[in-house]
This record gives C-alpha cells, structure tokens and sequence, in this order.
C-alpha cells in the first residue's frame, strides 16, 4: 500500500489545522488496491443505478464567506449594515452583487444566485459538516469525526469509484474540506485526493519492463489460479487488472497535467484559483463526476474592506474565466459550479470593522449545469439577517445537485448499525432552478 502525506494546513479564527493522508495502491505494484475500485464501478452499474454524464465543481470558500460583500450587497440598508465594498451592476437588469466582482458581473446571466440559503450552525467544522453532507453535526466544533457522508462520496458511491472508460476517480479532492470524505460508506468511496505528492502517484515509478514483468507475473498467477477455478472469477480480475493497467499507461494522467492545455487558455485562467478550476474543468471534461476546489481565508472578523479587495480579484477573474469558457466549450449543460462556504457573516459591522460568523444567512451562487442562470432566488430581509422568502437550506442544495447528476435524492444507504437511512431526508430540488 503506497501512502503519500501531503502537509497542507489550513487554519481560521477556530484554530483548525488539517493533514491529509493518502493511501492509494496502484496496480498491485506497492500492494493493489485500485483492481478493487474499479471492480466497484462495474458492480454499481450491474445494479442498474443509472449514471448521467454530468459533473459539479464544488468551489469551497473556508471561512465563512459574506453574503453581503458578495452576492447580496443591500444598498438600500443603513450603512452599518450594507456592503462596505458598495455594488456593481451586472448584465442582468436589476441584479447587483458587491463592487469586488466586476467580472462575475459581465457573466451574471449565466449564473443564478441564491440570497436565502441558511441553516444553523455558525461553527467552522460544524457549519462545514451541515453543507457538505446536509446534516448538522454540533460536535464538529469539538473536534468530532464527520458522522455522515459527503455529496461527493455519495456521487462515488452511486456511480462507482471510477469511471468505465477512462478509469478516472469518480470524486477528485483538489484541496481538503472537512467533513468531504465518505464517513461509513467507507474508504473506497473517499476523494482522489492530488494534494502534495498524490498526483506523482499517477507516473511510474518502475521501468517499463519491471511493469511488464508484473504484468506476466499476474498473468501466470491468473492461468494457474484459472485451472481451479470454475466461478470465471479469475477472468473478471483479469479485465479489472487491464483497466488498472491502463489507467497509468494511457491518458488519463494526461488529464491532470495542464503542460497540455492550450497556453492561451492556461494564461487566460490566471494563476492560482484560476489553474484549479481549470483542471477542474478538465477533469469534468474526461469523466470525473465531482471535484472540490477551495480558495481560503474568508474568516474576516476585522478589517474586511481591505480585506475583501486584497482577496477578491483572483476569485472574481477565475470564475468569470471559468464560466466563459464552459459555455463557450458546450459543457454548461454537463458542469455545475457551486460556490458556496460553511456560512455568511453577520449582518452588522462589527467594532474591529469586520463581520462575525453568521449561518442564518449564507452564501451561494452556481452555473451551468443544464439549470435556469440569470437569476436571483429567494429574498433577505431588509437588513440581510435573515431569509424573508422560504430559506433554501442544505439538503435543498443536495438535492439540487442530485438532480444534476440524476441521482436520486431519495436514495438510501445502510448505516453503521445497518439501518437503512436517505442520503436527502428533507431537501427539495431549488424549483426555481428547474
């Protein structure tokens, strides 16, 4: 079993640091595991579960960023409440979002956003666990394990590891989010995760003919085992093992390495966020069903305007970039964006001239993915504390996305105790989407 530690530390106002493990066997060269993913994806579709070919971009702001600041700018409020950072007209008539997104603003009428998404954890891990899997979890903020299983690791688990053809992960972390693995759905179904060393996972480390003499070496084993076996077991590993095989020796590492992308295309994302969601969109493009992207430091309890205006170009240019191009490519009825965050800030400047954490209103905008954009659904109150329409809450969300994927949302997995539970108990599609 090949294990990579990728040291990528993440920290906000709560103190959380994470390290990521990754263990992933590769062709049985150090131990194989990856036979067994695909074997997944092939029992998953012997059930009949049906598998769209569409994809998320799941685009996490930790933090907690302001709903204000961002999509919901609320001019008409006293000052000590309106977006500090003023507003900017976008090309839809009468939608405003907060002056740091001038770009997003040229694609608005391709985006939809959401000013009544709430729920009701306004701790970091706690409110991360309540969007990431649509159930709260207050023990989170403490230190406690995710209890539920994330959207992505559902996708994995409804469509199989990987997919069929390219052998691709099904669920690819590009930076780690709490709560975003697959709790007692178990590991198979866990993000492939290209922090730190994990994408050199992807290139040989043995010659070409050390693999070949594996190769043989499984073949002979196959033959002999084959002699004994009347189950037709050992011709089905055979097939797993080709797959896995092929998934290093053909191009799906391609697929990771952006030296392959057209250059204007790489100069026109920018650097940073922007190279994320473009292999992001490569990745959708070959068949990964899910993808998490997180561009942090939104925790802005103090000093939020400079803040803010530090922060939000490179956000403001990536998304706009990314949004252009897959509706200039074909790919908005097949890729969702998702940008969203643990929660929103609160309403009022606070004395550090900053905001607090704040879930009763959070942040949410999305595009593509087939759904009706040029819109803003829901309504805040007069003072954005609060949704003043029906709030849009979590598993509303998950549902949303379900639909995307034609998942669903009223699928049931057994939990640890073997009781059979809804991945979506409560949520409804965003009927405004739809």
């Amino acid at each position: 079993m090949l294990k990579v530690v990728a040291n990528r530390v993440h920290g906000n106002c709560a103190g959380i640091r994470r390290r990521d493990f990754l263990k992933a066997g590769v062709l049985g060269l150090t131990g194989l595991t990856l036979s067994d993913l695909l074997r997944a994806r092939a029992h998953a579709a012997q059930q009949g579960q049906p598998v769209k070919n569409t994809s998320v971009v799941w685009l996490w702001l930790p933090g907690g960023p302001t709903h204000i600041e961002t999509f919901d700018p609320k001019m008409t409020a006293p000052a000590e409440y309106r977006s500090v950072v003023g507003a900017v007209k976008t090309c839809v008539p009468g939608i405003e979002l907060g002056a740091i997104f001038p770009k997003i603003a040229q694609v608005a009428d391709r985006m939809a956003f959401v000013r009544s998404f709430a729920h009701t954890n306004s701790g970091h891990a706690g409110g991360t666990h309540f969007v990431m899997t649509g159930y709260d979890h207050i023990p989170a903020d403490n230190g406690a394990p995710p209890i539920r299983p994330s959207i992505g690791s559902i996708v994995a688990r409804v469509r199989g590891p990987n997919h069929p053809v390219s052998g691709l992960p099904t669920y690819v972390r590009l930076g780690g989010i709490y709560a975003d693995g697959p709790a007692w759905l178990g590991p198979a179904y866990a993000p492939f995760d290209t922090t730190g060393n994990a994408r050199n996972n992807m290139n040989l480390k043995v010659s070409l003919q050390q693999l070949e003499d594996r190769r043989s070496l499984l073949r002979s084993l196959d033959r002999i085992n084959r002699e004994i076996d009347q189950s037709g077991l050992m011709a089905g590993l055979d097939s797993f093992d080709q797959q896995a095989f092929n998934l290093i020796l053909g191009r799906a590492k391609d697929v990771f390495d952006l030296s392959k992308e057209d250059p204007r295309v790489r100069d026109r994302y920018g650097p940073g966020l922007g190279q994320q969601l473009l292999l992001a969109r490569r990745l959708c493009e070959a068949g990964v069903g899910f993808v998490t992207v997180t561009y942090g430091g939104w925790d802005h309890h103090g000093n939020i305007k400079q803040e803010l205006e530090r922060q939000a170009p490179q956000l403001d240019h990536a998304v706009a970039t990314f949004v252009e191009d897959i509706y200039a490519r074909g790919l908005d009825q097949q890729i969702l964006l998702v940008i969203t965050g643990e929660f929103g800030r609160t309403p009022r400047i606070n004395n550090d001239a900053g905001r607090d954490h704040w879930a009763p209103l959070s942040t949410l905008a999305l595009a593509g993915g087939g759904l009706k954009m040029g819109q803003v659904i829901g309504e805040s109150s007069a003072k954005a504390e609060v949704p003043k329409t029906t709030p849009i809450t979590p598993q509303d969300l998950m549902a949303t996305i379900f639909h995307v994927l034609g998942i669903d949302p009223h699928i049931q997995f057994r939990d640890p105790s073997g009781r059979p539970v809804y991945a979506v108990e409560h949520g409804r599609v965003i009927a405004e989407l739809v």
